[in-house]
């Protein structure tokens, strides 16, 4: 696995098993809201991740944008896709979401690399 790909998983999920053990009600449901927002619904899960990934990405959250590279590569978002969703993004929150771009763009490099494309 890419190193930008397994430190980024590492950190968060060393980072979430803290957070949900200190056993903070508002913060486990928050993390459960998050979790069941993304489910399937009358949306599908690969549209939900776009709209998370422009989201996360007008409020300039680089581990978000992240999180929804990774899991939107995994639902078969192609990078056509990725980088519509990005200029839409990029429109929206203006010249400053420009180095989050370049970030996102490098993360789903690596995941193309580690899955053979």
């Amino acid at each position: 696995m890419s190193e930008l790909i397994q430190e980024f998983n590492d950190y968060r999920s060393r980072m979430n098993e803290k957070l949900l053990a200190d056993n903070n009600k508002i913060v486990k449901r928050i993390f459960n809201l998050d979790t069941n927002a993304y489910a399937p619904g009358a949306l599908d899960v690969k549209t939900k991740e776009l709209l998370g990934l422009v989201a996360s990405t007008v409020l300039r959250c680089d581990d978000c944008v992240k999180y929804h590279l990774e899991t939107s590569h995994k639902e078969g978002v192609t990078k056509e896709e990725m980088m519509e969703a990005m200029g839409i993004a990029t429109l929206v929150g203006g010249t400053i979401v420009i180095p989050h771009l370049r970030r996102a763009y490098e993360f789903w490099e690596a995941l193309e690399e580690e899955a053979g494309n």
